[in-house]
């Protein structure tokens, strides 16, 4: 026991601070390594994780807290859509595979592809009555707002960014018009993207009838939550259940060519027909996710039923709530398997350990591989990280081209003859993992042909990296220690 005499000693001033300080940082790194090793990450990333504690001690813990976690426990609201929705859509899930592979030799490769998606995400093969490829804002905006006036019944957006500027504004004013109108209209924003939006954009459509809702709302009373890493990146907008859009493109004048000369380079796809119909639930997964409400499941206003049409199509959705990575699996299952080539085009190239693998493997057994990305980015740190990973790639036989023109924002994946995806996922960690994401996986020559014609196209305003890049020592060691970075971008 100590002593009065000797604890009367004591004072703040006279507390070894120095080692009380070391055996907290200690137990902290201890816990939280523990905790991290629990989560069954890739071992790059935990080790990645464990090194910044141990470097940042403290504010490693905050930062860990905001853009640590890659679970969302949403299982709850996903079992209640799908037995009121998706269990009550028997004709889909009574599509055969092969039956619906409309005009597509069926091999076995593609048969096992169609076959991972359904298994990992739900959705089986379904068929577009219509398709069309859409390059750049003017003719993406167009087409949207063209299909959003022709509406009846219910108009459904869901986006990553929605800025209120002057493309955000026009089409705001669009949906108001809409409500007025008698129409439903429900818009889904991210919380961290669309943050600029605030209560005097959105209060006009909410009084016309619109109704609105954030993902992940982003402000100050929930910045306390990890849950503000976990975004929607997803653009889809849904009209009528029998017409929708997905790809690239937010609502934003960065994106719209009319506005400024320099708006990003993009894709996107509209879609008619049953595929809509998988668009359609991963919206209304969302919005009841974010609203927590679940009283609109009327089978035959937002899933009329529609004639098969002649393309076979798959939607793809993933996030933080999916076990599969199924958006990063199908990636992987379209290199393995390829023949005569794959061809990327990604604003955002960060590969995962296993997708480097499968492009190198795939050029050095002599399938053409082709990496597009943008040689200026958003994101410096990003682009030096893409970077990285050039020698490595051209090395086993990868051809990489850097997108001279405006900011490269596509996302696309061209392989063989037979198969082509594009969506919202960028070929990184982030989307494969941590976003919630959505594309649409296409099994036919037309849209195949078609995205070759444009990566193509894009190429011919691309410039080729060299194999022999010749970089001085601050450029090298800034490209590495941005890739030593990349499991935490």
């Amino acid at each position: 026991m100590f002593s009065s005499a000797a604890l009367s000693g004591i004072t703040w001033s006279t507390l070894p601070w120095g080692k009380i300080l070391g055996i907290a940082w200690a137990i902290h790194i201890i816990i939280l390594s523990g905790w991290i090793i629990l989560q069954k990450r890739p071992p790059i990333s935990t080790i990645s994780w464990i090194i910044s504690l141990a470097f940042i001690p403290y504010i490693g813990f905050v930062i860990y807290h905001f853009i640590g976690p890659q679970k969302l426990k949403r299982q709850h609201y996903r079992r209640l859509l799908v037995k009121t929705a998706l269990q009550e859509q028997n004709h889909l899930l009574r599509l055969r595979e092969q039956a619906l592979l409309i005009g597509v030799t069926p091999s076995p490769s593609l048969i096992q592809l169609t076959r991972l998606v359904n298994n990992a995400s739900g959705f089986p093969v379904t068929t577009a009555t219509s398709m069309h490829f859409l390059v750049d804002g003017e003719a993406t905006y167009t087409a949207i707002f063209d299909a959003i006036r022709n509406a009846t019944h219910h108009i459904h957006l869901e986006y990553y960014i929605f800025e209120p500027d002057n493309i955000g504004t026009a089409l705001r004013d669009l949906l108001i018009e809409k409500a007025l109108e008698g129409i439903s209209v429900r818009l889904l924003v991210d919380g961290m993207g669309s943050s600029r939006l605030k209560k005097n954009f959105i209060e006009p459509l909410l009084a016309a009838g619109g109704e609105f809702a954030f993902f992940h709302k982003f402000h100050f009373s929930q910045i306390v939550k990890p849950l503000v890493n976990l975004r929607t990146h997803r653009k889809i907008v849904i009209c009528d259940g029998h017409t929708g859009f997905t790809g690239g493109l937010n609502i934003t004048d960065e994106e719209d060519e009319r506005t400024l000369d320099y708006a990003y380079h993009d894709t996107h796809i509209r879609l008619t027909g049953n595929a809509v119909h998988s668009l359609q639930l991963v919206f209304l997964e969302d919005w009841l996710y974010a609203t927590r409400q679940a009283e609109f499941f009327d089978t035959s206003t937002y899933f009329p039923a529609q004639p098969s049409g002649d393309y076979a199509v798959q939607i793809l959705a993933s996030g933080p709530d999916n076990e599969w990575e199924v958006i990063h699996r199908l990636n992987l299952g379209v290199i393995h398997s390829a023949r005569e080539r794959v061809w990327l085009t990604t604003p955002y190239f960060v590969p995962t350990e296993a997708t480097l693998f499968a492009l190198t493997s795939a050029a050095l057994r002599g399938v053409d591989v082709r990496l597009l990305v943008p040689r200026l980015s958003d994101s410096r740190l990003v682009t030096a990280a893409a970077r990285s990973y050039f020698d490595e790639l051209m090395h086993a036989g990868v051809k990489v081209w850097e997108y001279a023109g405006r900011m490269l924002h596509s996302k696309t994946i061209v392989a063989d003859e037979n198969f082509c995806m594009i969506g919202t996922a960028n070929f990184d960690a982030r989307s494969f993992r941590l976003n919630f994401e959505v594309c649409a996986a296409i099994y036919g020559q037309p849209m195949n042909r078609e995205m070759a014609d444009q990566f193509e196209i894009d190429l011919e305003v691309s410039e080729m990296v060299p194999r022999n890049r010749q970089l001085n020592f601050g450029a090298r060691l800034f490209e590495a220690s941005a890739r030593l970075m990349s499991p935490l971008l």
